[in-house]
Order: C-alpha cells, then sequence, then structure tokens
C-alpha cells in the first residue's frame, strides 16, 4: 500500500508541475534525452525500499495537455405517432400510450450516466464515446423494424440511456481542453445549445423525414438517423483525441517504461480504487445531495420542470395545433422550431451573463480574485420569468379556436425556449462553481431529476390541456414556474450564508492560487 505521506509528496510534485528530475537525483544513465518533450519525471520512496518515478505534464504547455446530433432522437420520434397507432394497435387517447417509448428514452437517460459516466474516469473519454455512440446507433435498428411496440419501448430505454452517457462525457471532455473559466464559457454555452436545440429539433427533424415515405414513414425516422449517425462514427475515429488527462499520462509513463526501463508511473497508476467504489459512490453521492442538499434539491426541481416542459410541447403543440388550425405533423413540428429559435436568443445573449460573472471578482471578499458563484444566475432570473410567461402567453394565445393568428402562440413557445437555455445553464454553472470536486456529483443529482421529468411531465400533456382547457392549462404551468422562479433570487440574496451552511460546498472550496488543484476538479467534471 502507498502512504498517505508519499502520496502527499506525490501531489505535491504534480502541484508544481515537476519542473525537472528532483534535486540530487542523477538520472540512469540509459535515460533518453526525448524524456524532456514527452514528460518530466519525480523520484518519490514508495511501497517500502522500491523507487519508481512519477510521470506528469511537462509543463502547462505540454502538448498532450488537453451532441446535438445523440439528442434528435428523443425528439423525432413523436413525429411518426399518427402511424404507429394504426401498425401497432395502441390507443393514444385520452391517455397517451404512445409516450411510453419517449418515457423509456428518458428513463435511460436519468440512470445509464451513473453507470457508465464513472467507468470513463480510469477507461478515458474516447472508449466511453464510440462505446456509447455504437449502443446507439445499434439500438436503432431493433427500432427501425419493431414488429411491435414492446420493442420500442425497450430497444429506446438503451438509445436514451447510450445517448446521455454521450452527452454526459462531453462536459468532462471541454473541462480537460479549456481550463479557465474564461476559457470554457463559449464551449460551455456552445454545449448548452446544443443540449437544448438537438433535443428541440427532433420533431421538425421528424416530421420532415415522414414526408419521404407516406406508406410507412415513421420507420423512416429511424432509418435516416441510422444512417448518419453510423456515417459519423468514422469522421469522430478521425477526428477526436483522448483528453483525459490521467489516462494520457499512463500512456505516456507506460511508453517511458518500454523506452527506458526505469519503473516511471503516473498519478493515476497508483489509485487502487475498484470500479465497485466508482459505482458506489456514482450512486450513492448524488443521491445523498439530492436529499440533504436543500441547494441541489430545490436547483433540481427547477431545471427538471424546465426539461418537463420541452418534452411536454412535444405533444402539446400537436394537440393545439391541430384542433385550432388543422395543422399536420410536418406544420406543427415546424411550430416547434421555436422553442430552438429561443435558445439560439439565449446563446447569443450568454456572454454578457460571462462578463458579469467574470468581472464580479473585483467585489468578491471571501474569496478575492475569485468570481462570485451567485453572479452564474443574475441573468438566469428575468429568464425564469420569461419561461413562465411563455408558458401563460402560449396557453391563453391557444384559445381562440384559430381566431387568433397561429403566430402568437409560437412566440409564447419561443419565449418559453429563451428560458429553458438560461435555466438550463444557470443550473449547471452555479453547480460547478458552488461544488467544485463535488460537481460532478450535484450535475448527476440534476440530470437524474431532469431526465425523469422529461420521462413523466409529458405523459399528462393531453389530458391536462383537454381537462383544464389551453388557457388554464398553461396557466398552471406558468404559476408553478413563478414559483420556481424563487429559487435563483433567494441564491443570489442568501448566496454566501447558504454556501457556509453546506457541508458540502466548505469541503468543496479550494484555496484561492491552488491552481492544480483547481485543474484537477475540472478534469473530474461531467456535464448535465
Amino acid at each position: 500500500m502507498v502512504s498517505s505521506t508519499d502520496l502527499e509528496a506525490v501531489a505535491l510534485s504534480r502541484k508544481k508541475n515537476c519542473p525537472g528530475w528532483q534535486a540530487g537525483v542523477t538520472p540512469p544513465s540509459n535515460a533518453k534525452a526525448k524524456d524532456t518533450h514527452i514528460g518530466h519525471v519525480a523520484r518519490h520512496p514508495l511501497r517500502g525500499s522500491q523507487d519508481i518515478e512519477i510521470h506528469t505534464w511537462n509543463g502547462p504547455d505540454d502538448p498532450d495537455n488537453p451532441s446535438i446530433l445523440t439528442g434528435l432522437p428523443a425528439g423525432s420520434y413523436g413525429a411518426g405517432n399518427n402511424y404507429m397507432t394504426e401498425k401497432f394497435h395502441v390507443q393514444n387517447e385520452p391517455f397517451p400510450n404512445l409516450a411510453w417509448a419517449t418515457t423509456s428514452w428518458n428513463m435511460g437517460a436519468a440512470f445509464w450516466p451513473l453507470i457508465f459516466v464513472p467507468l470513463t474516469e480510469s477507461s478515458g473519454r474516447m472508449p466511453g464515446y464510440f462505446v456509447a455512440y455504437f449502443i446507439l446507433v445499434v439500438s436503432l435498428f431493433p427500432s427501425a423494424f419493431a414488429q411491435n411496440f414492446a420493442t420500442l419501448v425497450v430497444t429506446r430505454f438503451f438509445g436514451g440511456g447510450a445517448s446521455s452517457v454521450s452527452i454526459n462525457i462531453v462536459g468532462g471532455s471541454i473541462s480537460d481542453v479549456w481550463y479557465g473559466d474564461k476559457a470554457r464559457s463559449l464551449p460551455m454555452s456552445l454545449f448548452g445549445f446544443t443540449s437544448v436545440v438537438g433535443i428541440a429539433l427532433g420533431p421538425f427533424i421528424g416530421s420532415a423525414i415522414q414526408e419521404i415515405d407516406k406508406n410507412d414513414p415513421w420507420r423512416w425516422i429511424f432509418y435516416i438517423q441510422i444512417i448518419y449517425n453510423a456515417a459519423l462514427i468514422p469522421v469522430f475515429w478521425l477526428i477526436l483525441r483522448e483528453t483525459r488527462a490521467d489516462v494520457i499520462l499512463k500512456k505516456r509513463a507506460k511508453k517511458l517504461r518500454k523506452e527506458t526501463g526505469r519503473e516511471i508511473y503516473a498519478e493515476a497508476d497508483l489509485d487502487t480504487t475498484s470500479v465497485w467504489k466508482l459505482l458506489q459512490v456514482s450512486f450513492e453521492r448524488p443521491t445523498r445531495m439530492l436529499c440533504t442538499e436543500p441547494v441541489v434539491t430545490f436547483f433540481t426541481l427547477w431545471v427538471s420542470f424546465a426539461w418537463g416542459i420541452l418534452f411536454l410541447f412535444f405533444s402539446s403543440v400537436s394537440q393545439t395545433f391541430s384542433a385550432n388550425y388543422g395543422w399536420g405533423t410536418f406544420q406543427t413540428g415546424l411550430v416547434q422550431l421555436a422553442i430552438s429559435v429561443g435558445a439560439v436568443i439565449g446563446t447569443v445573449f450568454n456572454p454578457i451573463q460571462d462578463w458579469i460573472y467574470l468581472n464580479s471578482a473585483k467585489r468578491n471578499h471571501e474569496r478575492p480574485g475569485k468570481p462570485i458563484p451567485e453572479a452564474r444566475l443574475y441573468t438566469s432570473i428575468p429568464g425564469s420569468l420569461l419561461f413562465a410567461a411563455g408558458l401563460f402567453w402560449y396557453g391563453w394565445a391557444s384559445t381562440g379556436n384559430g381566431s387568433i393568428h397561429w403566430i402568437v402562440p409560437t412566440l409564447g413557445i419561443g419565449c418559453t425556449g429563451v428560458g429553458i437555455y438560461s435555466i438550463y445553464m444557470a443550473v449547471v454553472n452555479y453547480l460547478t462553481d458552488a461544488y467544485e470536486k463535488y460537481a460532478a456529483s450535484a450535475l448527476s443529482a440534476a440530470s437524474l431529476g431532469r431526465n425523469t421529468f422529461g420521462a413523466f411531465l409529458p405523459l399528462a400533456s393531453f389530458q391536462l390541456f383537454d381537462t383544464l382547457g389551453y388557457g388554464w392549462a398553461g396557466s398552471l404551468l406558468g404559476f408553478v414556474g413563478i414559483a420556481l422562479s424563487v429559487v435563483p433570487v433567494v441564491l443570489v440574496i442568501q448566496g454566501p450564508a447558504i454556501r457556509r451552511s453546506s457541508p458540502f460546498m466548505r469541503e468543496a472550496m479550494f484555496e484561492p492560487g491552488d491552481d492544480e488543484l483547481e485543474k484537477d476538479r475540472q478534469s473530474e467534471k461531467t456535464d448535465v
């Protein structure tokens, strides 16, 4: 076993970037000159009297120091509902039984990352990407050739899970490649954009695909997905590279051992944490934080409701626009592009939020020089209110039985889209900043709740709007949105006090200036 003193020495060598051989230690005669550009090493006495060398980055400028498509199947499925009702003899009214396939997709998305994303911490990002993407493509085949509805429900559970795993890994890759809040702002903004738009584009893409074949259009929704997803696998293979720091260093250390004959290891080689322990922490910590951390609990409710509305629109828009304007599947799919337009608007304005956040470092008295976590929430307050206003707008603009121009409820949908993006980005960024080294667990808790709401809220869509009427159904959802808009307001006002009272937040905070530990923390993140 490695002693705690030895591990502290290893951590210290990494923190100081190992500027060369440890003072007073002469390299062995068979050391190769090219070691200096492969990476530096430092000696530490480990495992009794045996000496090994720790391989780390060759300074901060080491050249090796390094999703929109996976979301489309989530929303495109519903475009073929009318045809699947006839094919599978599934009754879709008054209860939307066909939505069980969407529920299955989102439940896979909720639970699969808890199992498989932690495995990428040791195996690397690349195997995670390709295994998940391969499972996604394979799951589309039985969906495309399904002869009964049960096959669709089962296979979409696997597709949703694989899709969510690959999406969650992206967050980790961004943290691997872009270091620092300022550098990550644009990549994270674009990632949040693709996360929302990838799902929101689904109904339009699905409705457009079904125009290809009028006899069996819903199968073409899956055929096209198989074609473009399978075609992208070799492209990804050529352009993607491993970004997980520990995995890169382990490979380089292995190469050094082979070339020099010396006992050179990466720090990750000394980690004896079992896969079972990783899985245990992956399940236990997010669940505990969800139940004991008020910030995680209420932020999860906030983003989960917004995500549930995103999926609820898939059925609600078809219901209201077909009843009021007599529109078909393709036309209602066009209307749902308003959510994507809203996400575009949110992305355009996101740099303003980033500027506000970065400038908050000037007035941070707790940790001078560090941006204030609550500064992540400023624009999400009007964004959350716009989200609620969009629900009221959409509901009451749909009550005229076609007498109100279709653009009016569509604008309400667009406002809701702006709010969904704003809420999503606020939750991801705030939980990351406030929980630091526990960010992955906090985000996993939020992801679990978010996908669960996305799974079950659409099941209530038809009866909600049919029973209450379009106006009051939209109002009910809007009132819930207003109530949840209090969450960021409370954090902005009481954020420092809340963070001091949270054991997870207190423990998670690192000392200012500890840049290497900060970078280690960033490499552990995964997105929601």
